[in-house]
């Protein structure tokens, strides 16, 4: 191997290939990477000489190769070969191939981002890396950081860990005699979100809760919000709030570009209240027993206790229905021998409510009253009453207008009849009238 400048205005002479001792003289051939070498003017010129010993009538021949190399014959592999005539035919003989260092300037600088993804992202590691396309290339260069007008030297790697945001811009890389220079464009992509309110919130039933969740991104994210990790179809808005508002929400965002940048923030909303009480009451299917129910709603769940009005004594036999979104129920069933008042009393950390119902004797029968009423029940319980209030008033309506009418009519009929009798009157006394002329005149 050889060094050899690439370029130069003179020929280089490569090499030189001797055949000694052959009869007849050899013919000698040189090869570059296996193909045929042919003189050419200014890139090829070969010598042959030819030396006879005339003791031995045997010739020498030296064959020389001068060439013009340029950079693309860098590692390239010459050789000759010398093909001769012998007793038993033609021979031939090749040579080591021969590789030479053909050097060359760099004529082009590269840049070029080596990150973990195709696109970057606050936090990853960046490293830069430059090149040259010279033999041998080029061992150290300038790296120029945005904001930055200095060119930092380093070798062909230069390397960011944990980039920020404000790493996006241009970054350059230049030889360091400052003759050619690449640059490439970095953007570093990032995703905030904010959270209003976030952490943990109590608030109070009835009470207004304004929640917002803020996105500020390099490109368009995508937002959408989890409630007890069911995803929701809309925005939480809480104007005002019931305890089935209650919950753990996530805001999350994420880059769909951008693998694996992703935010979230979470609101854990607790909503109380102070008791509130419902008591109702109804007889039982066999009329052997009342059943009586206590509605509870509020937050924290609240303690229920039955007790008799005018004894104080417990009752501890209750049943309780499982407590959701703030209400539940307990119930007790009695039989009374006499009428007889109960107490239900629901207590918080917020409020001690009492509530007390009058319940009759077994004997006496009270109306059915429902247990328990969900929202869409009590909707559709008002819908009823308004309808039959307005069946009310219509009939009663209808009654006032009938009534007007007989009313009319009575008196119409009334009128009527003082007519006709007046005028049977006047009828009668003329007919007297006549009669008595009539015997006057007899």
């Amino acid at each position: 191997s050889q060094e050899t400048a690439a370029n130069s205005c003179l020929f280089l002479q490569l090499g030189e290939c001797i055949a000694r001792d052959s009869y007849p003289e050899g013919n000698v051939t040189w090869y570059k990477n296996g193909r045929v070498l042919q003189p050419m003017e200014e890139v090829v010129v070969i010598n042959l000489q030819k030396i006879v010993d005339k003791s031995t009538e045997l010739f020498t021949m030296t064959s020389s190769l001068q060439y013009k190399p340029t950079k693309e014959d860098a590692n390239a592999k010459f050789t000759c070969i010398v093909t001769y005539y012998g007793p038993s035919g033609q021979k031939t003989i090749q040579s080591e191939p021969v590789v030479f260092d053909v050097h060359y300037p760099t004529e082009k600088v590269t840049i070029q981002v080596l990150s973990q993804s195709s696109m970057v992202k606050e936090g990853d590691n960046i490293t830069l890396k430059c090149s040259g396309n010279g033999n041998p290339p080029p061992q150290e260069f300038l790296f120029y950081i945005p904001g930055e007008t200095e060119g930092i030297r380093s070798l062909d790697t230069y390397v960011m860990t944990d980039v920020r945001r404000n790493a996006t811009g241009e970054y350059k890389c230049a030889l360091t005699d400052k003759s050619m220079m690449d640059s490439t464009t970095i953007t570093v992509h990032y995703l905030d979100l904010q959270l209003t309110p976030s952490g943990e919130v109590t608030k109070q039933i009835g009470e207004a809760l304004p929640v917002s969740c803020t996105i500020s991104s390099s490109r368009n994210a995508t937002v959408f919000w989890i409630k007890d990790n069911t995803r929701m179809q809309t925005t939480p808005s809480f104007s005002s709030l019931q305890y089935q508002d209650a919950g753990n929400y996530i805001c999350e965002t994420t880059l769909q570009e951008v693998e694996g940048l992703k935010k979230r923030k979470t609101l854990k909303l607790i909503v109380e209240g102070k008791p509130q009480i419902k008591m109702t009451k109804k007889t039982n299917t066999n009329k052997m027993s009342k059943t009586i129910v206590c509605h509870v709603e509020g937050f924290p769940k609240p303690a229920v206790q039955w007790t008799v009005t005018g004894t104080g004594s417990i009752i501890n036999k209750t049943e309780e229905t499982k407590y959701v979104n703030g209400k539940f129920s307990s119930k007790i069933v009695i039989a009374p021998e006499e009428n007889v008042t109960l107490t239900c009393i629901a207590e918080n950390e917020l409020e001690r409510t009492v509530t007390s119902l009058n319940v009759s004797a077994i004997n006496i029968p009270e109306y059915d009253e429902p247990e328990d009423r969900n929202d869409d029940n009590s909707e559709k319980v008002n819908d009823q009453a308004k309808l039959i209030v307005g069946i009310v008033v219509g009939l009663l309506l209808a009654a006032l207008v009938a009534g007007i009418v007989y009313w009319l009519y009575v008196k119409k009929s009334k009128t009527a009849s003082k007519h006709v009798d007046k005028d049977l009157g006047n009828i009668e006394e003329n007919k007297k009238l006549e009669e008595n002329n009539h015997k006057s005149e007899t």
